[in-house]
């Protein structure tokens, strides 16, 4: 058996019983999250939450102490924001999976460890949608999705988790529980606390509920695909598309992501295509039909060399999965480190003409995919750790892909968070200012700086 610290007895006579690993073999698998941050630390003990209770307790423990905590949900970011820190505490609401659906406000009551999928299959079993559909939805936790403020493939029209977030539970650095918002579509009492909290990645307070906003199912959808010769015809594409209506969805897979997963599915892909592009309807009746009648139009436009539609359900969803396995089927090639920066829409053809010669100049293998249709593209860069001049230029190729994002006035993250791996470039995004106000807001809520230090910050 593996000895308890003499200094974590009095925590663990606070929590649930079990609460608190210990064990080096089960701390090793809650050292980093999936971007496998290489400066990773060992934590002295893992509280797996079962209660808010717990949570007071860990922070009130903590607090007191100094201890840093590093709040986890399932641990599929990808911005090392989850990453633990030497001799600190890793807090995972991981057991905290609760759901309460109230039909009749259209909101769900939701404990932080569900996985995205359960939230919605929970919902759906009430004939109501909860929209926000990160790639992982399998696997990502709904905790987590706040935390990040994570986006998805519907986005493009129906928003980003923030859209879906009327309140919270939230427990602060010193152990305080607060609830903040509530089922109430229209509530301007106050400041906004509640979205404050969204995409604040665990370093001003640790979700423990929400209460979300949901939608009726979703209509039936026409599905629109199309190939293309070159990069520069696909986002011509995608800009008249968008000139033009708001799709369900619109995605984006460059020519190593379409082989990667042709590789790997052997659905038919085009395997000599620069781009490929999905697209969506679901605009009630005969307006789906009109949707993607003029998509298709868009694409012929745009010198499409094959484009056709289907309402057939299980034919479109058979390319929403291709689209979702892009990055496992490019990781195949190798380790990735990778990225999700955006920029306003009518610079995306320049952003992808971008990262295509970054990666020509760095000489390193960078696959696009994107959510096209807001702007959100995801390189992912091929490296391989055991080269250490490859790795170099991986990672020149990542820093120089960020500063590309900021010049053509996007951003360094859409959706997967600043953690620690982006935040050097944090600064030259949003400014001098910007970086003081956030710095005094944290020092507000968390003044001892214990809650995911070296995130964002």
């Amino acid at each position: 058996m593996v000895p308890t610290p003499a200094d974590l007895t009095d925590l663990i006579a606070t929590v649930s019983d079990g609460a608190v690993l210990t064990d080096p073999d089960l701390l090793e698998g809650y050292r980093h999250d999936w971007a496998r941050d290489p400066d990773a630390g060992t934590p002295r003990a893992v509280v797996r939450a079962a209660t808010t209770a717990d949570v007071v307790a860990t922070l009130r423990w903590a607090h007191a102490r100094g201890v840093p905590v590093v709040p986890r949900g399932a641990g599929s970011g990808l911005s090392g924001g989850a990453t633990a820190v030497d001799g600190g505490l890793v807090l995972t609401t991981e057991r905290m999976r609760e759901i309460t659906v109230d039909p009749v406000t259209r909101t769900a009551v939701v404990q932080p460890g569900l996985l995205n999928a359960e939230v919605k299959k929970a919902v759906a079993a009430h004939g109501l949608w909860y929209p926000p559909d990160p790639s992982s939805f399998e696997m990502c936790s709904i905790g987590g999705n706040a935390a990040t403020n994570a986006g998805g493939l519907c986005c493009v029209k129906y928003g980003v988790t923030t859209d879906y977030v009327l309140g919270m539970e939230v427990v602060l650095a010193d152990g305080t529980a607060v609830r903040l918002g509530g089922p109430r579509l229209k509530d301007s009492a106050g400041l906004s606390l509640t979205k404050l909290f969204v995409g604040s990645e665990g370093t001003l307070g640790v979700i423990t509920e929400l209460t979300l906003r949901l939608l009726p199912a979703q209509p039936p959808q026409s599905t629109v695909v199309a190939t293309f010769g070159t990069l520069t015809a696909a986002t011509d594409a995608i800009l008249a598309i968008t000139g033009q209506l708001r799709p369900a969805m619109l995605e984006f897979m460059d020519t190593v992501a379409v082989n990667a997963v042709e590789d790997e599915l052997r659905m038919g892909l085009d395997r000599t295509a620069a781009a490929l592009l999905v697209a969506r309807s679901d605009a009630p009746g005969e307006h789906a039909a009109r949707e993607a009648e003029i998509m298709l139009a868009a694409c012929e436009k745009a010198g499409a060399t094959e484009v056709f539609a289907t309402d057939d359900a299980a034919e479109g969803e058979a390319f929403t999965a291709a689209r979702r396995y892009a990055i496992p089927a490019v990781e195949k090639i190798g380790p990735l480190l990778l990225e999700d920066v955006g920029v306003p829409l009518p610079r995306l053809g320049d952003l992808v003409a971008g990262i295509t010669a970054v990666a020509e100049r760095n000489d390193v293998i960078v696959s696009v995919i994107a959510h096209a249709g807001d702007g959100n593209t995801h390189p992912l860069i091929v490296h391989d750790p055991t080269d250490p001049d490859n790795t170099a230029r991986a990672h020149r190729a990542f820093g120089e892909i960020m500063d590309l994002a900021i010049a053509l006035g996007g951003t360094i993250t859409g959706e997967h968070g600043v953690g620690r791996l982006k935040k050097a470039w944090l600064p030259d995004q949003v400014g001098p200012d910007v970086m003081e106000l956030t710095r005094r807001i944290k020092h507000a809520l968390d003044p001892t700086g214990i809650l995911n230090p070296g995130a964002i910050l």
